[in-house]
């Protein structure tokens, strides 16, 4: 048994990103929504790995890394300046 604690239901924007750098590909899917502080969902088309993700987060390499699983640090450094550049930025809130 479970008690449920929100079953939303949303019509949301979402924006589908492929780029390349010299040595791999990735390919993310952004979700725009209200749920979650307003805060993105961006999603790893190819891994399913997934995270809430601000830019004022994405300027944190280390933690790109760790959502994406992405070892080489020049290439978590490229992700995380275009997510700098594309996400929105949010203020600071307690989120629970």
């Amino acid at each position: 048994m479970f008690e449920e604690l929100y079953e939303e239901m949303e019509n949301v924007n979402v924006q589908f990103v492929g780029m390349s750098t010299e040595t791999a590909r990735y390919d993310f899917g952004i979700v725009f929504t209200n749920m979650f502080f307003g805060k993105p969902l961006v999603v790893c088309m190819q891994t399913g790995r997934s995270t809430l993700l601000c830019s004022d987060e994405a300027n944190s390499v280390e933690a790109i890394q760790r959502a994406f699983h992405i070892d080489d640090f020049g290439e978590a450094t490229r992700v995380a300046k275009y997510f700098q550049e594309r996400l929105p930025s949010m203020p600071l809130a307690t989120q629970y």
